[in-house]
């Protein structure tokens, strides 16, 4: 064994790596590996200064002491969530590694043993690792967006962090205590502690010890109760000849001859004594009860009324292709017509066989066999078996159709109708496509009420409007008996008016509410709804990611399973009811084309998360995780749509949406997580959620830092909407005693955009005011503003925005000119501010020069502003001193705008 020597211990470990299979597994394994050797790289660590030991589902690298701490802890600050993000983006779901960091140091000695690997070993390393194992570690990765948690030793906290060194913040480090067999270890989290941990994790050994032995007395007591119960149960099922649950294996046959065949146990059972069992069977050490039924086919089916036929006929709307199906279907005798559900494919094949003149159709039992199909035709002149259930291995085949035909003879048709995904062997079905729904209203109108008022009902605003939406023909069909009451009645408009939107969330309710729709589907419209218009990728990605967060919700103690290639995207957006389209998308390397995805009806996205949100708060724990993932992700529009959805949810519930999203933003350390509760408070209130102005008010005259600072950024955005109350609110935090420069410049920041507002007139005239008998802090606030402003133009190189405000101003019956002249007027006085507003006005002046209007502006502002003598000297030192752009020449414009200037003296 090497002599013990003082190292850095630096360990990575990858949450919930035992909950992968091995495929991922080896590829989270690679990226821990990149991720560790390019933190190390960030930090300056040669590989002659490092020893790295490879522990599965961990990396253990022993620094030399040469490489200065700070810098390694800045790395990890810094480069390594950049790192993890950006291999997470290329990442399935599944496979995204989420690391616990920790850095401790102390004296470890390497003792390798040979055809071994390995060997570090000393009482600090096992101390590390026992931090890295640590409950409100774990908790903390847990319940935090961010993709790794960091936590450092005592004693590194006490020699390096709490030191504060370039780029460490000791007050965002805070202290936790872990119990241990050797007693209490202290260890310090970057980060808020997570609650119910700031206490030790475990019990003192005391009260382990007496918990251990009230729990062995339960048990025993509780063994020997089942015990006896279990010999009384047995006793009694063999009076009564009944089986036991839970003695053993044991089988009851109810009726039929038992006989097992075939050897698969799993799925649908095919070859059990000529029968069929669908489903699972399980054996172990439970009862099993088998119903045993005669062998052979057993299909419902049943004939069609003549009256139903006939009341179909007479609402009926053809397709687009429905003639020539309905040649095919004469001259082939079956027909196998593919489309989507609630398409009218139903609806068509009854048609077709009515109109072939089939006076009695018998529906088929959509779970027949495709190779029983042929038995089932028993003689009637027309037969529809809708949505045929076929598998992979159970498709439907051309000679399955040819059987048919010859059963079928020469006067019977069949139409089978199927989803678009149906296994076919052989077969070319017929795509079907519904009718225009303006067709299918007409029809159903025409048939309710009669021709003439159908036409005049097509007319009504409310049925306009709902033509103008894409609804399903289910629900044409529900709207045109609506609409022919009303005609029939005159009353009942308002519910004619509110059926569309009304169709859109039984929709919605019923996605939600099905039992059979699978959870991935769910969260899949939950993220269309989210980044409805967004590229498809990007929604199923992060519809992936919601998908894990529900199933840890529904299912806390298994682990979250993905298909890597799952639903096909048209199989996802027809479900959704939702689209697909070619569209360039704005990056910062210019345009790129994506392939977007949208619902078709654009109420769907805002109607369904509202319900989530309302109407299954169980769904809640995972949605908040997921709405923090999206805050804290690299791309700017997941940032941008994670605001906008939890604008949407506060205007549906504001306290909850507060307490759980908005405020632990506007707490945040993170500048970007504020900014995201400022957006998200802006586009509340668009959405009519009462109460924002009150708590941007409370937020920028409050105490807390945070909040205030993104109270200031709300206004920013929100205060064009009530610029007195914004305007008032940025005063008062201004005359706090406690504000720093930086913050001073996002108050200048916000107000700025008030001034330039549609509102800045009435801002332009406070401003004003808050030249005179005004605090300091007040006026330095109007000041700075009206600067920032004055840097704006109209475009990179355009007119400066308030020149170009004061020609309009010049020209109209307001005071606005004469205010901007004032601002002018206090900013080049001001002493503080002097410099920067001579500065800005050589830029309006040389701007001027290749700009005829601008020029006409100057020549009318300059003599507004040189109201004193000292005005006229400087303004005239200004024109005589300005050299060109990149220090040229001057420009002629100096000399014609002095001249100008002179002559008004």
């Amino acid at each position: 064994m090497t002599e013990p020597v003082n190292r850095t211990i630096l360990l990575f470990d990858i949450e919930k790596f035992g909950q992968r299979d091995d495929v991922e597994q080896t590829f989270m394994r690679r990226m821990l590996h990149t991720v560790v050797e390019d933190t190390l790289t960030a930090a300056g660590v040669e590989p002659t200064a490092q020893h790295r030991e490879d522990r599965g589902d961990c990396v253990m690298a022993l620094i030399s002491p040469e490489i200065a701490k700070p810098r390694l802890l800045r790395a990890l600050l810094t480069q390594t969530p950049t790192l993890l993000h950006a291999d997470n983006r290329l990442a399935a779901a599944s496979a995204q590694v989420r690391l616990r960091i920790v850095v401790a140091s102390g004296e470890v000695a390497l003792h390798p043993q040979p055809g071994t690997l390995g060997g570090a070993v000393g009482h600090d390393l096992n101390q590390a690792f026992r931090l890295l194992d640590a409950e409100p570690l774990r908790a903390a990765l847990r319940e935090r967006s961010e993709q790794s948690v960091l936590c450092v030793s005592d004693s590194v906290y006490q020699g390096v962090v709490r030191h504060g060194h370039p780029g460490l913040r000791p007050e965002e480090f805070h202290e936790i205590s872990v119990r241990t067999k050797e007693g209490s270890l202290t260890g310090w989290l970057c980060g808020p502690v997570p609650a119910g941990h700031e206490q030790p994790e475990q019990e003192p050994p005391q009260a382990a010890t007496k918990q251990a032995a009230t729990t062995r007395a339960t048990t025993a007591e509780a063994a020997t109760t089942e015990a006896a119960t279990a010999e009384a149960a047995v006793t009694e099922a063999a009076a009564a000849g009944t089986p036991v649950p839970g003695s053993g294996p044991v089988f009851a046959f109810n009726g039929g001859s038992p006989s097992f065949g075939g050897g698969l146990a799993g799925g649908d059972q095919h070859g059990v004594s000529g029968g069929q069992v669908t489903g699972d069977v399980v054996m172990g050490g439970k009862t099993e009860i088998f119903h045993m039924a005669p062998a052979g086919p057993a299909h419902a089916s049943g004939e069609i009324p003549r009256t139903e036929l006939e009341r179909l006929d007479a609402l009926y709307a053809d397709g687009p292709g429905f003639t020539s199906a309905l040649e095919r279907l004469r001259a082939e005798r079956v027909l196998v017509l593919s489309g989507g559900h609630f398409t009218g494919r139903r609806a068509a094949a009854l048609m077709l066989l009515h109109r072939l003149g089939a006076g009695a159709v018998r529906a088929l039992d959509p779970d027949t066999s495709p190779t029983d199909l042929r038995d089932q035709l028993t003689g009637a002149p027309g037969y529809v078996l809708c949505d045929l259930a076929t598998t992979r291995t159970r498709p439907l085949r051309d000679n399955h159709l040819l059987a048919a035909r010859e059963k079928l003879g020469a006067d019977g048709h069949l139409v089978i109708t199927v989803a678009p995904g149906a296994f076919l062997d052989g077969v070319g079905p017929v795509p079907w496509e519904p009718p225009p729904p303006a067709d299918v209203l007409r029809a159903h109108l025409r048939g309710l009420v009669g021709a003439a008022d159908a036409e005049k009902l097509l007319e009504l605003a409310p049925v306009q409007d709902f033509l103008g939406h894409r609804h399903q023909l289910r629900e044409v069909a529900g709207f045109a008996a609506e609409a022919a009451r009303y005609g029939r009645e005159g009353t009942g408009l308002d519910e004619l008016a509110a059926y569309s939107q009304s169709a859109v969330e039984s929709q919605v309710q019923e996605w939600l509410g099905d039992a059979e729709l699978r959870l991935l589907d769910k969260a899949f419209l939950i993220s269309l709804a989210v980044f409805d218009e967004a590229p498809y990728a990007l929604t199923a990605e992060l519809g992936d990611l919601l998908y894990v967060f529900l199933q840890e919700t529904q299912h806390p103690d298994a682990g979250p399973e993905i298909p890597v290639f799952g639903t096909s995207a048209a199989d996802r957006l027809q479900l959704a009811r939702g689209r697909v389209y070619r569209k360039d998308e704005a990056t910062e390397w210019g345009p790129v084309p994506q392939r977007m995805a949208a619902f078709q009806d654009p109420r769907t996205a805002l109607l369904l998360l509202r319900e989530v949100w309302t109407g299954h708060p169980s769904a809640r724990p995972a949605v908040v995780r997921w709405i923090r993932r999206l805050a804290a992700d690299g791309r700017p529009l997941v940032r941008t749509r994670a605001a906008a959805l939890a604008a949407t949810l506060a205007a549906s519930d504001l306290p909850s949406t507060m307490a759980l999203v908005i405020q632990g933003w506007a707490g945040a350390p993170r500048y970007r997580d504020r900014l995201t509760a400022a957006g998200a408070l802006t586009l509340a209130h668009y959405l009519g959620t009462p109460a924002v102005p009150r708590i941007l008010h409370s937020w920028c005259t409050g105490h807390d830092d945070r909040r205030r600072w993104t109270a200031i950024r709300g206004y920013a955005l929100l205060g064009p909407t009530f610029p007195a109350e914004a305007l008032d609110a940025l005063r008062t935090a201004a005359r706090r005693p406690d504000i720093e420069e930086h913050e001073t410049d996002h108050l200048a920041d916000a107000a700025e955009l008030l001034l330039l507002s549609d509102t800045g007139g009435a801002v332009l005239a406070e401003l004003v005011g808050d030249l005179t008998d005004t605090p300091k802090a007040v006026r330095e606030l109007a000041l700075r503003s009206f600067l920032r402003a004055a840097r704006r133009t109209e475009d990179d190189d355009g007119r400066p925005l308030l020149l170009a405000w004061y020609e309009r101003a010049t020209g109209e019956h307001t005071e606005d000119d004469r205010h901007l002249a004032a601002l002018w007027r206090a900013a080049l006085a001001d002493r503080t501010h002097t410099t920067a507003a001579l500065e800005t006005l050589r830029d309006w002046v040389r701007g001027a020069d290749t700009d005829p209007g601008a020029e006409r502006a100057l020549a009318a502002l300059l003599p507004a502003l040189a109201v004193t003598s000292a005005d006229q000297q400087r303004l005239g030192h200004l024109l005589r001193t300005l050299s060109g752009a990149d220090g040229g020449p001057p420009p002629p414009v100096a000399a014609r705008l002095l001249t100008t200037f002179t002559s008004a003296h």
